[in-house]
């Protein structure tokens, strides 16, 4: 892979929203010869909602060199604002860059969205609930879509209901119920008492059949989000018709260099290919 900025052209800090007096910031990464309007891709940090930042989107940038724009984008931490917060920022940045994708060289028409853990939960749930209101307040431009037409999710949390009974739950480094766990601290409270809220934030709830094509990857010794979590979601989302690819990588865990194995690279730039350039041979 090549070096973060050999032959890239970096906008940085693009206020995409103010929300209560904070500037959301996204970095935008463009080929230096764009030929035409570029396919997209949001990249959508991890950090369990409470850490993390847009400052290193090290797997999304390969896709710059292959004439894809990457937008890395900052999102409210679980700190700042509990949930929904985080999925309001996603849509109000996808609508930002639909509003100024003239000024960028962008298709507004072929965006994708990709990312890990956290930010794959974030990513999924982007995917599937485009039909939500709620998750379409706060931030502006609202005469702009917030769908995206692809997603990859690297091993995102999918049904926050079920998590707690999966099989490997008991071997957490921390308890998804715990008051003080990521999951609780992103709910503002444990999952046993805001079921409610721990539906409202499951990608899984959302699912319709005319949600987006979905590449979800997981590793099979994660210890932090169970692989079954994939497995439910890529069921879900085949029930419905949606065209979904589950790749389960048996010896990997919560990242990790298996993430960025060339071959699973290609086989992630083939799926945005076929869905955003689909007019390229």
């Amino acid at each position: 892979m090549k070096p973060a900025g050999a032959n890239l052209r970096i906008i940085r800090d693009l206020t995409y929203a103010t929300v209560d007096g904070k500037a959301l910031l996204l970095d935008l990464y463009l080929p230096p010869e764009p030929a035409g309007p570029l396919p997209l891709i949001i990249w959508v940090h991890g950090g369990g909602w409470r850490s993390g930042s847009k400052e290193n989107p090290r797997l999304a940038l390969e896709m710059v060199y292959r004439g894809y724009a990457v937008a890395s984008i900052n999102y409210r931490l679980s700190q700042e604002a509990v949930f929904p917060a985080q999925i309001q920022d996603v849509k109000a940045a996808v609508r930002w860059l639909r509003a100024n994708s003239s000024t960028y060289g962008l298709d507004p028409d072929r965006f994708g969205a990709w990312g890990s853990s956290a930010g794959g939960h974030l990513v999924a749930l982007l995917g599937t609930s485009g039909g939500v209101d709620l998750f379409d307040r706060g931030g502006g431009n609202y005469n702009q879509s917030s769908r995206v037409q692809a997603v990859v999710d690297f091993y995102g949390p999918t049904d926050f209901l079920q998590i707690n009974s999966m099989p490997e739950a008991g071997s957490f480094r921390q308890r998804p119920s715990a008051a003080s766990s990521a999951v609780s601290l992103l709910l503002g409270g444990p999952i046993e008492d805001n079921l409610d809220k721990a539906a409202a934030a499951s990608p899984i709830t959302y699912v319709t059949p005319d949600d987006p094509p979905f590449l979800i990857v997981h590793g099979q010794q994660d210890r932090t989000v169970p692989y079954q979590q994939s497995v439910l979601f890529y069921n879900a989302l085949r029930r419905a018709g949606v065209e979904a690819t589950l790749v389960i990588l048996p010896e990997a865990q919560h990242g990790g260099p298996a993430f960025s194995d060339p071959q699973l690279l290609e086989q992630i730039a083939g799926f945005f290919d076929r869905h955003l350039r689909p007019d390229q041979p």
